[in-house]
């Protein structure tokens, strides 16, 4: 299954191969590399960015480098709270990416390892995320829990916060 949406100027690509484990998104940004890892490693602008529209977002612990780990919620407008944790390995840098490991709370043990890499598109970025699941129901389970639905709203949001940075 391959998706495209495209809500902006820079769709999202979403693959899920039949009985593969894993999904790979791809996305381009209108910010340079460097810009988009800081908005993706410190926790004052990964808030404003990260997960659906008309969600709260609270970090509890964001420590983007090698062992950091991560907690955070979301929450919606009825209270209800959607929690994710995991683990960073390797220090997040535009030469080597983002691998972190991915757990919703919702599911315990259902850990996903996620490993992105920034592609400098001379001056824009295409991030590319492959996630692979312990099962390919985990990873169908992500999906159809509309992990693309908030992806796209979260890269939407990115593009936002990457252009009030690149402004200043």
């Amino acid at each position: 299954m391959t998706s495209t949406t495209k809500p902006s100027a820079n769709p999202l690509t979403v693959t899920a191969e039949p009985e593969s484990h894993s999904i790979t998104m791809t996305r381009e940004f209108d910010a340079p590399p460097a810009l988009v890892l800081r908005a993706w490693t410190e926790p004052d602008l990964v808030t404003q960015w990260l997960g659906p529209r008309g969600y709260e977002m609270i970090v509890e612990t964001y420590e983007a480098e090698h062992g950091g780990r991560y907690r955070y919620l979301h929450r919606d407008d009825r209270g209800n709270e959607f929690a994710f944790r995991g683990v960073f390995h390797g220090t997040p840098s535009v030469e080597h990416g983002i691998t972190q490991t991915f757990e919703w709370e919702g599911a315990p043990g259902e850990v996903s390892l996620d490993q992105m890499r920034f592609e400098d598109l001379g001056g824009r970025t295409r991030i590319v995320t492959t996630s692979v699941f312990p099962s390919v129901a985990t990873r169908d389970a992500m999906i159809e829990h509309g992990m693309e639905h908030g992806v796209r709203e979260g890269y939407e949001r990115l593009d936002e916060v990457l252009a009030t940075l690149a402004a200043k």
